[in-house]
């Protein structure tokens, strides 16, 4: 009789062991690595390497890019200067500097931008840095 009592209880263990329990789903999203760029990327897809000057220096935090799109990590209610001559959607079909490259003497913004893919209005003032871009975003 022991043993009959031994083995039930066994029985009884191993069957409220192995009742699955009802975990919380889990969803994870992979946007993949950040765009190696000299002087940062669009804020759009494909996020291609954009040009030295379409950025202004409050783009640049320490001279690295503070990012765009799903890598954005500029504070929530950032807009900062870009210059949309350099932006394909506005028919931009030039060059694309290379690292290393000589730096423009001045940065001229004539459209503001949150760093989420969002134009925030006609012209941002003049966007002129001073002595030349402030940044450079060199990793």
């Amino acid at each position: 009789m022991r043993y009959w009592k031994f083995l039930a209880l066994a029985t009884l263990i191993a069957a409220l062991l192995s009742i699955p329990s009802s975990a919380a789903p889990q969803v994870s999203i992979n946007i993949g690595a950040e765009p190696a760029c000299p002087y940062g990327y669009y804020d759009f897809k494909p996020y291609s390497c954009a040009p030295y000057g379409y950025y202004g220096p409050e783009w640049f935090n320490g001279g690295v890019f503070i990012g765009v799109g799903p890598w954005f990590h500029g504070p929530h209610d950032f807009h900062g200067h870009v210059d949309n001559r350099f932006d394909p959607h506005h028919g931009y079909r030039g060059p694309h500097p290379e690292h290393g490259d000589k730096a423009f003497n001045h940065f001229h913004g004539n459209e503001m931008r949150d760093g989420r893919g969002h134009a925030s209005g006609g012209h941002g003032g003049g966007g002129h840095a001073g002595g030349g871009h402030g940044g450079g975003g060199h990793r």
